[in-house]
């Protein structure tokens, strides 16, 4: 974990707290992550173990406000600690527990138990995610790295094609293709028969590179209409400006637990709806694809959960090349079990990376 956190143009580090303003604050953020309540300074000088007055622990609380890791949410008040504070919690003092053998061999039987299709993987990883960590299970996938085990071109009409693909895990996807006057249907018919024979068992990427390969050195021999035709019925599944990413959530429900106030009901509405809509879906995908690892957002942090207040954890996951396809996580409160979610998650995402490709 890293040993600075950023506050604007600054940094607070390990060195800029002394052993009773870290224990302080490790106190607050743990009441607040185990009950969502703020703490005061008679509880704290009771719990710690050293020998503290409420007078001297207000002074730590104070000095912990300035440093913008704590604030008071009103007058009189005990102190919670500030989305920064996590965040320094999270990177600077928290201790990541390990999974034991027992809690791994019950992911993989539960995530692997799903079936074969790498949707009904994905559905069971979200839903066991959600049930482990009393959060929101949530998996971001794209459409294009499905694997191809058919595809074929059916006439429609004189300028539309019917491009039927038919995916190794069972799924069936059509698209409308609008194509040239006078496209002979031997085009159609050869179109189907060279993907059939040269994609069978390659995601769309992978194929189009592929293609573009052979074109480039003369070893496919296509007429330049066919050639349009193939190259056509692959972008529609390419992405292009369209999102395609696919989105599971599991365990709504879970986000609705322990609202103390209108405020929280007003949070989860809003991130409901952000759900719902798969607004900035691409967007947290991108950046799980960019880290390469694992991804902590915090509050305003996650850009596509800034109004919610809500905290997103999320892990890649690989094909068989290494390359990432998707990710998996959680979303829940900003008061989540980080200690207990980060290696759940790290650990399902590798469980699914390995069983997709196996």
């Amino acid at each position: 974990m890293a040993q600075d956190v950023p506050i604007g143009s600054t940094q607070i580090s390990l060195a800029q707290l002394n052993e009773r303003s870290r224990e302080i604050f490790r106190r607050i953020v743990e009441s607040y992550l185990g009950t969502g309540e703020p703490i005061g300074s008679r509880n704290i000088a009771r719990i710690i173990p050293m020998t503290l007055s409420p007078a001297s622990v207000r002074n730590v609380m104070q000095d912990l406000e300035q440093l913008g890791l704590v604030y008071a949410p009103h007058t009189s008040a005990g102190r919670l600690p500030t989305e920064t504070g996590l965040r320094f919690f999270v990177d600077a003092l928290m201790q990541v527990g390990d999974l034991t053998e027992d809690e791994r061999r019950k992911i993989e039987g539960q995530v692997a138990g799903a079936g074969k299709s790498v949707e009904s993987v994905l559905t069971e990883a979200s839903h066991m995610l959600s049930g482990l960590t009393h959060s929101a299970g949530v998996v971001l996938t794209a459409k294009s790295n499905m694997r191809l085990k058919h595809i074929e071109f059916v006439r429609l009409e004189a300028e539309r094609s019917l491009v039927v693909m038919v995916a190794e895990d069972g799924q069936v996807e059509n698209r409308i293709l609008n194509v040239s006057v006078g496209l002979p249907t031997s085009a159609l018919i050869e179109a189907s028969n060279f993907l059939n024979a040269h994609g069978r068992g390659k995601t769309i990427p992978e194929f189009k590179s592929d293609l573009e390969k052979a074109l480039e050195a003369g070893r496919a021999e296509l007429d330049t209409l066919t050639q349009k035709l193939i190259a056509d019925g692959l972008a529609s599944w390419s992405g292009g400006t369209r999102d395609e990413r696919n989105l599971i959530v599991r365990g709504h429900a879970n986000l609705l637990d322990d609202l103390n106030a209108l405020g929280d009901l007003e949070r989860v509405r809003r991130l409901f709806d952000d759900l719902e809509t798969k607004r900035g879906i691409a967007d947290l995908l991108g950046r799980a694809e960019q880290a390469e690892g694992m991804c902590i957002y915090i509050g305003s942090e996650n850009k596509l959960f800034s109004l919610s207040g809500s905290s997103t954890i999320i892990a890649p996951y690989h094909d068989a090349t290494g390359r990432i396809v998707g990710a998996i996580g959680v979303i829940g409160p900003t008061r989540l079990n980080y200690a207990r979610v980060i290696p759940t998650v790290d650990y399902t995402a590798r469980v699914v990376s390995k069983l997709i490709n196996g």
